[in-house]
């Protein structure tokens, strides 16, 4: 059985971690956990960009690796860029089974936009689920509606369904 782990870095509202922990658990039929939060690392943090670099944080969570658990997520509320994007909503590391969410661009309110819990829920539970996807090996899906699909914007994340594709699911063996 699959086995996630969830740990917020830095603050996280709990509410929301335990969503996506609900919706991580229907999606992959698996057990789920949730730790108490770390702290955000101070290396990450990138003064001229004003945004944390994920490879960073990806690189704390990897130490925190379970006995128990065979994926760890981290979910972070800071904006995150990897060097070669503006913005990521989240990255996985496939080899070591770990992947980080931020939550910053999910909300409305970051689009000057009037907050919408349901929304940002949905779009949280669908980044979770992409970047663990990931980290079990599926790449990026041609089907838009997959939730695979490569999020390029906001717009591409709430086109997309909320589960996988027959091709993911089944590479998934759910």
């Amino acid at each position: 059985m699959k086995r996630i782990f969830i740990i917020p870095v830095g603050t996280v509202d709990s509410s929301i971690v335990s969503g996506i922990a609900n919706g991580l658990k229907e999606k992959f039929r698996c057990e789920i956990g949730i730790d108490k939060e770390i702290p955000i690392p101070l290396d990450a943090y990138n003064n001229k960009r004003r945004q944390y670099h994920s490879t960073t944080i990806l690189g704390e969570l990897r130490f925190l690796k379970l006995k128990d658990f065979d994926r760890i997520l981290g979910v972070i509320d800071v904006d995150l860029f990897v060097p070669e994007l503006n913005f990521v909503f989240g990255e996985a590391d496939i080899s070591r089974g770990v992947a980080v969410i931020s939550l910053t661009r999910l909300r409305q309110e970051f689009y000057g936009l009037h907050p919408d819990n349901g929304i940002f829920q949905m779009r949280a539970i669908k980044e979770a689920t992409h970047e663990i996807g990931h980290t079990y090996g599926l790449g990026h899906c041609p089907n838009k509606k997959c939730i695979m699909h490569f999020s390029n914007s906001l717009r591409d994340t709430d086109i997309k369904g909320p589960g996988f594709c027959d091709i993911c699911r089944s590479n998934l063996g759910i």
